[in-house]
């Protein structure tokens, strides 16, 4: 979370994804809705239809599990339209650095992978560097080896027909949506993004992150540092979101940060309680 909620009022377009901020956020939905009666779009795309829906601008369905391809139909038509910030990303971000002309994708892996070892080897994914050491860059954002080219050549993929395939959302949506958002990308204008365990609760939970995180660098919505409202909102609550990464209560989050719990003879696996090799145990 980069902004208090307070911040939210001054938001043009706010995107809620993996959130019921309506009714499990009420706090923050407060100031979604001061920004709604300003004028802002308020945009909710979720599986269900919430109350967070109904108090919405615009609601988009897609399928669950598949946000990184929404988000990645928006970064490509941010990218293809030029509705980036161009100053905020030149200054800020690393899109104008040269990344090492050895780095690939293809067929979903990148270079370095080892089948043998399930493994990268990531001495390709370095950046270029001069005789000073200092990283190479390319301000014209025009070199295929900058990140920028780079990742636009990613996202390529994800025009609208295929995004609407993947995540069931129709396309009038999906272009709603992308137009909605991609319009704050401008020195005078501010966008949030929200979102919560519908998006940490996933095996893809990081990119599912990391996703929101070049939307909105390639919008720059949260740029603009005259503005108090552009983040990325996390709406989170101690005992269900913070637990399960802290503690050891959910498969995907083990071992977590603390210390694993253990009985008398019997070890933590990764789908149960096991006895140790060797050793006879009785039930617990």
């Amino acid at each position: 979370m980069t902004n208090h909620w307070i911040d939210l009022q001054h938001s043009d377009c706010i995107l809620i994804q993996g959130s019921n901020a309506a009714e499990n956020h009420p706090i923050s939905f407060k100031w979604v809705l001061k920004a709604k009666d300003k004028g802002a779009e308020v945009i909710h795309v979720d599986p269900r239809f919430t109350r967070t829906s109904a108090r919405s601008s615009m609601y988009a369905p897609l399928r669950s599990g598949t946000d990184i391809a929404f988000l990645g139909g928006m970064i490509k038509y941010i990218l293809d339209h030029d509705l980036y910030f161009k100053d905020y990303v030149l200054s800020y971000t690393n899109a104008a650095f040269l990344v090492n002309p050895k780095f690939s994708f293809n067929d979903g892996l990148f270079s370095g992978y080892d089948a043998q070892k399930h493994a990268y080897d990531k001495s390709s994914w370095s950046f270029q560097k001069d005789d000073k050491g200092l990283i190479k860059r390319d301000d014209t954002l025009k070199n295929p080896h900058c990140v920028f080219q780079l990742m636009k050549k990613h996202y390529d993929r994800y025009d609208l027909k295929k995004v609407s395939s993947i995540t069931g959302t129709p396309e009038a949506d999906l272009l709603a949506v992308y137009k909605a958002f991609a319009a704050t990308g401008k020195p005078d204008k501010a966008g949030t993004i929200m979102y919560a365990l519908g998006q940490c609760h996933h095996s893809v939970a990081v990119q599912n992150i990391r996703t929101y995180a070049a939307s909105a660098s390639s919008s720059c919505c949260w740029a603009i540092s005259a503005s108090p409202a552009e983040a990325s909102t996390l709406c989170a609550a101690n005992p269900t979101c913070r637990g399960p990464p802290t503690t050891p209560c959910c498969r995907i989050t083990c071992p977590a940060t603390s210390r694993l719990p253990r009985l008398r003879g019997r070890r933590w696996s990764s789908t149960s309680w096991a006895p140790r090799p060797g050793r006879r145990t009785r039930s617990p």
